[in-house]
């Protein structure tokens, strides 16, 4: 039984991850974060599919999605939820074991780690009035390579968080060195100008979130004309309305960011009511 577990490994509530995985020595892997509802993955088909392009976009082999699954439900017993019980798995995969040195080994098994947690609490203000949030000093850097995979070195985030302690504060606003907005600190971001709704290219840096993808299909349903292309700080305060989004909280309006301030709108709540329904 599972039910003191809060982790799997490789399947097994026994194994520890070796000094010698790469995902703890260079952070070499990748992962995700879903939400756990009644025992199943919310939006499996698309955390899978994006774990696999992943993986594959830094050179790992990623597990199967049976295998996964089965760590899932090992992990999350569905006799031990009541109706309506929601968790959260963070799945991480790295390359595996490896000698000292960057050069990763011809052959190698990748290691899998399930994590269990319990769903964050948002406040009903986050609903009823919208989030505020803080522009951070620090840049993203640009590596077309990395661009839009989740991977395990998000030191940028971790710093760009330490920029606040205000409880009032949601997230950081991240830009890039050439002042774009790209994303925030753990959601990605949209702006309403009008009848287009406009996400930032992640072409040179970010996460590109399956909340994210998501809206991006949701043209018919929003009835707006959405775009990926670059956006300034200065085009995003004149928006008539910003929108972040991830997989847990589903999306929410902007409300405030320094000086500026929005009024209530319904996108958000009409986005959320897609995005977290499956």
């Amino acid at each position: 039984m599972s039910r003191n577990h809060s982790y799997l490994i490789n399947g097994s509530f026994e194994q520890a991850i070796s000094v010698f995985d790469r995902g703890f020595s260079y952070g070499d892997g990748v992962f995700r974060t879903m939400k756990i509802h009644n025992g199943l993955p919310v939006s499996w088909p698309f955390h899978y599919q994006k774990l696999v392009a992943d993986c594959a976009g830094i050179g790992i082999v990623c597990p199967s999605a049976e295998l996964l699954m089965s760590d899932l439900q090992k992990l999350f017993e569905k006799e031990l939820f009541s109706e309506n019980t929601t968790q959260v798995a963070k799945i991480i995969i790295t390359r595996g074991e490896g000698e000292r040195g960057y050069a990763p080994p011809v052959i190698t098994v990748p290691t899998r780690a399930i994590i269990k947690s319990e769903l964050p609490r948002y406040s009903a203000s986050n609903y009823e009035q919208g989030v505020r949030l803080h522009v951070c000093t620090i840049r993203l850097a640009a590596q077309a390579k990395l661009a839009g995979i989740k991977h395990l070195n998000r030191l940028e985030n971790v710093m760009a968080r330490m920029e606040w302690r205000e409880d009032y504060i949601f997230d950081g606003l991240l830009l890039d060195h050439a002042g774009n907005v790209i994303e925030c600190t753990m959601s990605n971001i949209f702006i309403r100008s009008g009848n287009q709704l406009i996400t930032p290219d992640l072409s040179l840096c970010g996460v590109s979130g399956i909340t994210r993808q998501r809206i991006l299909g949701l043209e018919n349903v929003l009835g707006l004309t959405i775009l990926v292309k670059s956006i300034t700080l200065e085009q995003l305060l004149q928006a008539d309305e910003v929108i972040i989004c991830n997989s847990l909280f589903g999306a929410f309006q902007v409300t405030a960011i320094d000086n500026k301030i929005w009024p209530l709108q319904n996108l958000a709540a009409k986005i959320r009511d897609v995005v977290t329904h499956d």
